[in-house]
C-alpha cells in the first residue's frame, strides 16, 4: 500500500513523516524544502502477529507495511505549475490513497502561506489544484472521445459520462465526492486516474495542548466535518508529539502516551483509516518457518487471498484450513492440534470469502 502525504507547506507534513517511518527527511520553517518526495517504508502494527510468533517460536516474523511518501508543499496555482506543482502532482497520481495534512495549531513561530490558520481554505487550496489538474485529463479525453463517437454509437455512453463528470468538477467538486454513479460507471472513472478521485485521509494537525481532546479544537469539528460531506476519513494527530515518541522504545512510548491521555499512537490512526478507507482486512499464516500478516481487499475470497502468497496456490486451491484468530487464542489457547479436536478448524472451499484475522492454511496442487 503506498500513501502519499500532502498539504500547504509548513503544516507539519515533513514532521509527521519523519516521526512515523523515522526516515530524517527535511523538516524547515520555509516553503519547498522537499524538492524530491521522501519514501519511507512502515511496518504495521499487529499484535496478533506478534503472539503468534511467541507461540511458534517461527524463524520470520513478518508484518503488513505500507510506503509513505513526503510530497512537497503544494501552494494555489500548482496545476499550471506554480511551485513546481507539476511535478508534485505527478508523485501523487503514483500513490493508492492521499493523505492530506491539515494545520490545525497556533504557532506564531512557524508561518503560514496564507497569512491565517484556516484548514477548510487550505483544504480547498489543494482540493482546487488536484481538481483543475483532473478537468486538463477530461479535455483531452473528451476531445478524443468526441471524435470516436461520430463513427461509433458504442462510444456515446462514454462521451456523456465524461461530460458528467467535467461538469461536476467545474462545480468545484472533487471527484470522489460524486455518488450517483451505477458500479459499471464507477469502475470506468476510477480507471481514469484522476488525482480528485482518489481516496482521502485528511490528517488534522493539532498542538500539544490539544493532543488529549483534539475534538474541543473549532478547526478539527471543521475538517471532520468536511471529511464526512466527502465520505472520507479524518484523524486528528499531533505531530510534535509523534516525534517525540519516534525516538521511545514500545514500551515507553505507551507509557507516555497514558501520561498525556492520549489512547493511540499517531501511526496506529493512520494505519486503521488507511485500511478502512480502502477496505483492507489482513489474513495470517503461522508456523515454525514465518508468522505473516497478508494484505487483501475485503470480500476476497479464498482461492484469490492464496494467490497473494503465490500464484500456484490459487491455481492448484483444493481448501483453506482456517480458524479466526480470536477463537483460535480464546477457546483454544494457542493450539491448533485442540482446535481440530473441538472441531473449530474449518475446511473452507473456493467461494469461502476470507475474513481479517483468519488464520489460514492453504492446501493446493499443481
Amino acid at each position: 500500500m503506498k500513501l502519499g502525504i500532502v498539504g500547504l507547506p509548513n503544516v507539519g507534513k515533513s514532521t509527521l513523516f519523519n516521526a512515523i517511518t523515522k526516515a530524517g527527511a527535511e523538516a524547515a520553517n520555509y516553503p519547498f524544502c522537499t524538492i524530491e518526495p521522501n519514501v519511507g517504508v512502515v511496518t504495521v502494527p499487529d499484535p496478533r502477529i506478534t503472539r503468534l510468533h511467541e507461540l511458534y517460536h517461527s524463524k520470520k516474523t513478518i508484518y503488513a507495511t505500507i510506503e509513505f511518501s513526503d510530497i512537497a508543499g503544494l501552494v494555489k496555482g500548482a496545476s499550471k505549475g506554480e511551485g513546481l506543482g507539476n511535478k508534485f502532482l505527478g508523485h501523487i497520481r503514483e500513490a493508492e490513497a492521499i493523505v492530506h495534512v491539515v494545520r490545525c495549531f497556533e504557532d506564531e513561530n512557524i508561518v503560514h502561506v496564507a497569512g491565517a490558520i484556516d484548514p477548510l481554505a487550505d483544504i480547498d487550496t489543494i482540493n482546487t489544484e488536484l481538481i483543475l489538474s483532473d478537468l486538463e485529463i477530461l479535455e483531452r479525453r473528451i476531445q478524443k472521445t468526441e471524435k470516436t463517437a461520430r463513427a461509433e454509437k458504442s462510444a456515446r455512453a462514454e462521451l456523456d459520462l465524461l461530460k458528467r463528470v467535467n461538469a461536476f468538477l467545474e462545480e468545484g467538486k472533487s471527484a470522489r465526492a460524486m455518488r450517483e454513479l451505477d458500479e459499471e460507471e464507477a469502475a470506468y472513472v476510477d480507471a481514469l486516474g484522476l488525482l480528485s478521485r482518489k481516496p482521502i485521509i485528511y490528517v488534522a494537525n493539532v498542538s500539544e495542548d490539544d493532543a488529549a481532546d483534539p475534538d474541543s479544537n473549532a478547526f478539527v469539528q471543521q475538517v471532520r466535518e468536511f471529511a464526512a460531506s466527502e465520505g472520507a476519513e479524518c484523524v486528528a494527530i499531533c505531530a510534535e508529539i509523534e516525534q517525540e515518541i519516534s525516538e521511545l522504545g514500545d514500551d515507553e512510548k505507551q507509557e507516555y502516551l497514558q501520561e498525556l491521555g492520549i489512547g493511540e499512537s499517531g501511526l496506529d490512526k493512520l494505519v486503521k483509516a488507511s485500511y478502512s478507507l480502502l477496505d483492507l482486512i489482513s489474513f495470517l499464516t503461522a508456523g515454525e518457518d514465518e508468522c505473516r500478516a497478508w494484505t487483501i481487499k475485503e470480500g476476497t475470497k479464498a482461492p484469490k487471498a492464496a494467490g497473494k502468497i503465490h500464484t500456484d496456490f490459487e491455481r492448484g486451491f483444493i481448501r483453506a484450513e482456517t480458524i479466526g484468530y480470536d477463537i483460535f487464542m480464546n477457546e483454544c489457547g494457542g493450539s491448533m492440534a485442540t482446535a481440530k479436536e473441538k472441531g473449530l478448524l474449518r475446511s473452507e472451499g473456493k467461494e469461502y470469502v476470507v475474513r481479517d484475522g483468519d488464520i489460514i492454511t492453504f492446501l493446493f496442487n499443481v
